[in-house]
């Protein structure tokens, strides 16, 4: 049986409606080069839509078993000026993207046909990164992009049209580290029919990437129609938990989703990580996470399927 029919625009307000917290996925990236892919290009996860199919699937079905309750396609970096590089035309960029939500129904469908007790069906969270995750220079980090508003305007824009007629559940709109760039998706996202969620890059306690506080931008999302959870991510752990706090003050009657990155440092220019972080903190975060109002939680780069099984062990029973 597949569930490709089964994708209701209204799976993730029911989540969000069961008592229990959601558990999202780590960094597919991670899990990616954990088996052995080669992704350290301009399109990152996303190269391998053209090339191996099957690893994005089987990456995904280790977050399935490791207790996620929703995975994320491999569309963070994808773009049709991206895909361009490849000398792929916006059509042929288009089907790859759609494509990536289906990689990760069949990761579903398989987990499902292996599983026939499961009393959740798995949600499926189309990816959507900011502008400069496309530039692959590290901008997606602070925000200081060369553009204006239009320009911000017109990239999203084929984006969110593009997977509002997926099968996905919700669209993931994560990472966004510009007040610019929110306010841009938070329009673009009032034509949408699929619920969304906005998740922030934060450089500390109080703040996104760009020096704006996290109060302030989680407010755009006030009174939104399809935005039903904002939070963070791709975050270091430590700031997590003031951070929830803050976009609860701003958003009370909103759920929140915090699923950060290891801690570890990143260095665009070598393409690197250093520093480490381990499954049993990981734990012990998740739980404190929850208690103080996240009701979405999971990891995001360097967070692999060891870490959110950790985390899934932990947050069971919790309400």
């Amino acid at each position: 049986m597949t569930t490709s029919a089964c994708s209701s625009k209204m799976a993730f307000a029911e989540a969000l409606a069961r008592q229990a917290p959601i558990v999202l996925d780590g960094g597919l990236a991670t899990q990616l080069e954990a088996q052995g892919c080669d992704i350290a290009n301009s399109l990152w996860s996303a190269s391998l839509l053209t090339s191996d199919t099957r690893a994005i699937i089987d990456a995904s079905r280790a977050y399935l078993d490791a207790g996620a309750d929703c995975i994320a396609t491999a569309s963070y970096q994808a773009s049709r000026a991206g895909f361009a590089g490849l000398g792929l035309s916006a059509d042929e960029a288009d089907r790859l993207m759609l494509l990536s939500v289906e990689l990760a129904i069949r990761a579903r469908d398989e987990f499902l046909v292996d599983n026939p007790v499961c009393e959740r069906l798995p949600l499926i969270a189309a990816s959507i990164g900011p502008y400069g995750a496309a530039l692959h220079d590290g901008s997606e980090y602070s925000g200081e992009y060369d553009v204006g508003a239009g320009d911000l305007r017109a990239f999203h824009s084929e984006r969110l049209q593009l997977f509002d007629t997926s099968n996905a559940d919700v669209l993931a709109c994560e990472t966004i580290p510009s007040f610019v760039e929110a306010n841009v998706i938070a329009e673009l996202l009032r034509d949408c029919k699929t619920p969304a969620w906005m998740s922030f890059s934060c450089r500390d306690g109080r703040h996104i990437n760009d020096g704006t506080p996290i109060e302030a931008a989680a407010r755009l999302f006030r009174d939104h129609p399809v935005v039903l959870a904002v939070g963070i991510n791709c975050t270091p752990p430590q700031y997590v938990r003031s951070l929830i706090g803050e976009v609860r003050k701003a958003l009370p009657r909103v759920a929140v989703l915090a699923y950060p990155n290891s801690g570890e440092t990143y260095n665009a220019a070598t393409n690197s990580w250093t520093g480490t972080v381990l499954p049993l903190d990981c734990a012990s975060a998740a739980a404190e996470w929850a208690t103080a109002g996240a009701k979405l939680v999971g990891g995001c780069c360097r967070m692999g399927p060891e870490h959110i099984r950790a985390m899934a062990e932990r947050l069971k029973g919790i309400v």
